[in-house]
């Protein structure tokens, strides 16, 4: 067999490197920082939770997640509050940062590994499997994203006869300056969608502002909003009334659903009940035994 040249045995021997060194982090992981709640809770749901240290101010589930120490917003990070804390092992969300953060933790010698990217309900295995993989518990991966989907398959085994209404506008925020609606290609967008319900906000990408005659003219049939915009604004009623909302069909019948942001948007472990449970609020007249 003819000898490798050597700039390609060098990349081989880097690879080779690269490779025992994560092995070896996995391995010696004994103290885990996760930065995202959805990371979080599958950490946790693995058994893993034990290793974790610390979460960034995002993981409020479970219970035992959201007394640990926090470093920050997700989006707002410093590397000095996750340095001190000297983790073995950073496991981030794609959306953790900034990332020039991200960067000077990588240039401190901390391994730092960043989860996959995506929205809706496929992003759920490939996010159990990187935590799984990460924390050497390939197995409890498995089963757990396996017993996810076999729930999935439940949830839209039982909707499968539910029309795709009513129309419904989720808000990120309500109170201070004008509403964040959410848009198409959200992960509320898509929570709306697998309820068998349809997002009236279809005019544009992401969270934009929502002016007070643009939501009239929206006439959704219910507002959908995480829990912690209703503490902000001082209750759901008041919710309607500084959004614009309340002389809309939602805000005339009072069709406010209210949800764990966290469980709503992550799509983790828990999406499938929070499917069930939005499809129940939003079809109340629908023989669901879900």
């Amino acid at each position: 067999m003819p000898a490798l040249p050597m700039l390609s045995r060098r990349r081989l021997l880097a690879a080779a490197g690269a490779l025992l060194v994560a092995t070896r982090v996995r391995a010696a992981a004994g103290r885990v920082l996760v930065l995202g709640g959805d990371l979080v809770e599958i950490a946790f749901a693995l058994g893993a939770g034990g290793a974790v240290i610390a979460t960034d101010e995002t993981a409020l589930w479970p219970p035992e997640a959201e007394a640990l120490p926090k470093v920050g917003y997700l989006r707002q990070l410093s590397a000095e509050g996750i340095l001190s804390l000297a983790p073995d092992l950073v496991l981030a969300s794609p959306d953790a940062g900034p990332p020039a953060v991200m960067e000077q933790l990588r240039a401190a010698g901390l391994a730092v590994e960043v989860g996959p990217a995506g929205t809706g309900f496929a992003a759920v295995a490939p996010k159990i499997s990187f935590v799984g993989k990460a924390l050497g518990r390939e197995a409890e991966a498995g089963a757990l994203a396996a017993r996810v989907a076999a729930e999935m398959a439940a949830v839209e085994a039982a909707l499968a006869a539910v029309p795709d209404t009513p129309s419904v506008v989720f808000l990120i925020s309500v109170g201070r300056g004008a509403p964040m609606a959410a848009g198409s290609g959200t992960a509320a967008d898509a929570m709306i969608r697998l309820a068998h319900a349809r997002n009236a906000v279809a005019g544009f990408e992401g969270y934009k502002p929502l002016s007070a005659e643009a939501a009239v003219g929206l006439a959704p049939d219910a507002l959908l909003l995480p829990e912690h915009a209703v503490d902000a604004a001082g209750g759901a009623e008041r919710a309607l009334a500084l959004s614009g909302l309340a002389n809309t069909p939602a805000g005339r019948e009072g069709r406010v659903v209210v949800m764990d942001g966290l469980k709503l948007l992550g799509f983790g472990p828990r999406t499938p009940a929070a499917v069930a449970e939005l499809a129940r609020a939003l079809h109340p007249d629908a023989p669901l035994d879900l």
